[in-house]
């Protein structure tokens, strides 16, 4: 059981967070989730990080699971770049001395990259896995021309998000389980989507520097974010980065059946600039 937390954003919306402690960690990791999901689908991971001494924070995104707000909804991109900033000084408050890592997943994987390309943070890396920066499939036509149309008029608009959930992982257990959480959903409103799109293709024709050490990996059989979009921003951006392609793996490859070996490689990396 972690602690839980919460705070305000400026535009009114609660946010829920949550602290797992642990004695002696040697770092903190900050866990940013998907779209549609929450942080307590990260639990498991929490168990390995804990086991080998590392602290956990995490929050439910504006929208999502815990916290408030319109299904798959933002005001802007931005937002969810505030959030994670305050995510970060939660995780520097609670632990002044220890080194600090955002962990990013899909959605996550393309904020956490934009926000430390955006905000420059004083953090010790970034994890990104199956990071939005390319999709591996193409949106509906309709759905697009439709999120075009209603962005200016009612950016609330909402449409399902059109991911196929038996492309999660192989492991039928872990998309059952999605299926049937309560705190899981398939929306995704025009302003939310579009920016995503828009963000995602800024990743993929980013150039320069990454400021910070980058652990970026996907699963090589990724149907919902193009392992294509990782490999590539590995190739072209300059700095201490650290790219792994897991053959056969679907999208969530923490949920994998060979998911130890996933946190082994983050712990070993992590483990490497501490």
């Amino acid at each position: 059981m972690g602690n839980t937390f919460s705070w305000t954003t400026e535009d009114g919306i609660d946010i829920y967070g949550i602290d797992w402690p642990i004695a002696n960690a040697k770092a903190i990791v900050c866990i940013v989730h998907g779209l549609g999901e929450h942080i307590h689908r990260y639990e498991h991971a929490i168990d390995y990080f804990h086991k080998n001494n590392i602290a956990v924070i995490g929050y439910d995104r504006r929208g999502h699971g815990r916290s408030k707000g319109k299904r798959g909804h933002t005001i802007s991109y931005d937002a969810f770049l505030d959030e994670v900033d305050h995510l970060l000084g939660e995780a520097k408050k609670r632990y002044p001395s220890l080194p600090v890592f955002l962990y990013g997943h899909s959605m996550g994987g393309n904020i956490v990259l934009n926000f430390t390309l955006d905000r420059k943070p004083v953090i010790n890396g970034v994890i990104s896995t199956g990071a939005h920066i390319r999709l591996a499939f193409q949106p509906s036509s309709i759905t697009l021309a439709l999120g075009k149309m209603m962005r200016n008029i009612y950016p609330g608009f909402s449409q399902p998000n059109g991911l196929d959930v038996h492309l999660l992982s192989r492991d039928t257990k872990v998309v059952e389980a999605y299926k049937n959480d309560p705190y899981v959903h398939n929306q995704v409103t025009a302003i939310t989507g579009l920016s995503m799109l828009e963000k995602a293709d800024v990743l993929d024709h980013y150039t320069a520097a990454f400021p910070v050490p980058l652990l970026i990996m996907h699963g090589g059989a990724d149907g919902i974010t193009s392992p294509g979009g990782s490999k590539d921003f590995a190739a072209r951006v300059r700095g201490d980065i650290t790219l792994k392609i897991w053959d056969k793996f679907y999208h969530e490859i923490h949920n994998e059946p060979e998911q130890d070996l996933v946190f082994a490689e983050i712990l070993g990396w992590i483990d490497g600039r501490v």
